[in-house]
C-alpha cells in the first residue's frame, strides 16, 4: 500500500492491486476509520465513509492540488 502523501491526520495512497483488473486513476485516503476514494480525471468523489461535509472539502482541495503527484505515483508503479 505505497502512501503517497501525509496531510494533517489524512493518508493518500493506493492499493498495490488497484491496477488490476484495470480502473482509472484513483486515490484513497484514510483519517482513523474515515476512509474515502476519489477519482483524479477529474477529481471526483468516488465514495466515502465517516468524513464531515468539511473534510470532504479539504480531501478534494487536495486531490486537485496533488492530483499530478498522485497520477504520476500511479503510473509510476502500475507501468
Amino acid at each position: 500500500m505505497p502512501v503517497i502523501l501525509r496531510f494533517k491526520n489524512y493518508r493518500f495512497f493506493f492499493y498495490s492491486n488497484d491496477g488490476n483488473p484495470s480502473e482509472p486513476h484513483h486515490i484513497h485516503v484514510r483519517s482513523g476509520q474515515k476512509e474515502a476514494k476519489l477519482w483524479l480525471v477529474p477529481v471526483a468523489m468516488c465514495r466515502q465513509t465517516g468524513f464531515s461535509s468539511r473534510e470532504v472539502r479539504e480531501i478534494v482541495t487536495l486531490t486537485n492540488v496533488y492530483q499530478t503527484i498522485f497520477q504520476g505515483a500511479w503510473n509510476e508503479y502500475f507501468a
